[in-house]
């Protein structure tokens, strides 16, 4: 009896698809670039040579959902962690590329470093729930034209699970190649592997930038996952209703598949969002409410009504520093995609609606993480869970402390001990110093970062990656 979500009907979630094909059909979807039009001409679409729009068929959505794989492994470059796609529960990725760091020492908030990145990646390794490393915040001492690639490579030196970044220049494409062959030894392995991958985010409503499309259509020939996630906001790049909202992304979402797939048949995708509101009152994007929460499970529900792996925004917040603001909004925002059965929920780490990374907020996002994968496994209703008979055991009055049942549950996964929140009486609390859920986060991050590296590079692969580093930063940079 596992915990679900079915947010949409069957009926809806038909709506919003037949609605996301009218959006295709009628209004089209402008696609800049060199790479897009061409393809899209190639294969009979007609693309206007100046307002760049293209009115895609619902025969050419169909054929293209038909070529992308509904199942594939997610690799790592240890390959324990891979994951297969998709997974029973949600599994998580830490949020990418805040403009801005709590300093861990000083409380300072401050634009974020390539020191940062590895400081939080050394921290994720260790999160046991956390299965797709994104950088999460800017290397912002980097030269513009490569910083890309120090974030991306930054990420995978400290981290050996899954990683994903984003490009923004074509001219990126040859030393992210070059760099992610060097880790993991060769092109051919990088190809197989699916160790690395793209977040692809459509710019609402209904356009595709040129730049990051044509470097993400360059990369199909290494054969790497694009996570896509649309991300039209209520009321300014998206419709004001939910519902209609969920439309749009959802087109959004069927012109990235169509555009991948003409280009590389097979490649495979990861069908997201990341859809926030806006707060009428002051024009702020909001990432922490309800309606994050509800947007994700609906086009999480929307995915597999395509069968395709899912993933989802969550675990978000707008607190302004850690605490419980943060903590709630953060259950609110990831309940739902969990129980719509996301397979990656991406939002470790970060608050200040995802634009401030702080070390310890990654710690207690996995035990939130833990809670929820928790309510999710519901209710054990097995025979081995079957204990009616210690009750004429025990009898009316009595007590079960004693049987043999109870010692054994007490030691198994029927019930979920966390590692953050404390359960002291309070007596016991006061003579532990009071002590509290980031408190004890900010204890694990000290002692992370005093220990070695887990699984870091190889030194021999970390100074070719220096050398890629310096020769982009003097030809692109």
């Amino acid at each position: 009896m596992n915990l679900t979500s079915h947010l949409l009907s069957p009926e809806e979630q038909e709506r919003i698809h037949q609605q996301s094909l009218k959006i295709l059909q009628e209004v089209g979807i402008r696609f800049h670039g060199q790479r897009a039009p061409h393809i899209l001409r190639q294969h009979g679409i007609p693309i206007d040579a100046e307002d760049k729009i293209a009115k895609i068929p619902a025969e050419l959505v169909a054929q293209a959902l038909a070529a992308t794989p509904k199942s594939f492994v997610l690799g790592a470059r240890n390959p324990a962690y891979q994951l297969l796609l998709p997974t029973p529960f949600s599994r998580y990725c830490i949020d990418g590329t805040a403009a801005f760091v709590v300093d861990f020492e000083s409380g300072e908030r401050r634009y974020g470093t390539t020191k940062d990145i590895e400081e939080s990646l050394r921290i994720f390794q260790q999160m046991d729930l956390g299965m797709m490393a994104w950088a999460p915040t800017c290397a912002e001492e980097t030269p513009a034209g490569s910083r890309a690639l120090h974030e991306f490579f930054a990420m995978a030196r400290y981290c050996s699970k899954h990683g994903q970044h984003e490009l923004h220049r074509v001219e990126q494409v040859p030393y992210l190649v070059e760099g992610l062959a060097a880790i993991m030894g060769g092109e051919e392995a990088l190809r197989q592997s699916n160790a690395y991958s793209l977040i692809y985010c459509p710019v609402a409503p209904l356009t595709h930038d040129g730049q990051m499309l044509d470097a993400y259509l360059a990369l199909g020939e290494w054969n790497l996952p694009v996570m896509m996630m649309p991300m039209p906001v209520n009321g300014t790049t998206g419709p004001a209703s939910l519902f209609t909202n969920l439309a749009l992304a959802n087109a959004e979402a069927l012109s990235t598949i169509v555009i991948f797939q003409l280009a590389h048949p097979g490649r495979p995708l990861i069908y997201a969002s990341a859809t926030g509101i806006v707060d009428f009152r002051s024009g702020a994007y909001l990432a922490g409410v309800p309606e994050m929460g509800l947007q994700s499970a609906a086009l999480t529900q929307m995915g597999k009504f395509y069968g395709l792996p899912t993933g989802a925004a969550g675990c978000t917040s707008d607190a302004k520093q850690p605490g419980p603001e943060a903590v709630i909004e953060k259950l609110i925002t990831t309940l739902p995609a969990a129980m719509a059965g996301a397979d990656i929920i991406v939002g470790y780490g970060e608050i200040e609606s995802d634009q401030a990374l702080y070390l310890e907020q990654i710690v207690v996002d996995n035990e939130l993480a833990h809670l929820c994968q928790r309510l999710l496994e519901g209710v054990d209703s097995s025979p081995e869970r079957d204990f009616y008979a210690d009750i004429p055991v025990v009898g009316p009055g009595g007590h079960f402390l004693k049987q043999r049942n109870t010692r054994n549950a007490a030691r198994s996964k029927e019930f979920y001990t966390p590692r953050l929140i404390d359960r002291s009486p309070y007596e016991s609390w006061l003579g532990l110093g009071k002590p509290s859920m980031y408190a004890k986060a900010r204890e694990e991050v000290k002692r992370i970062l005093a220990e070695p590296p887990v699984d870091p590079l190889p030194e021999e692969v970390v100074v070719r990656l220096g050398e890629i580093l310096r020769q982009a930063d003097r030809e692109i940079g």
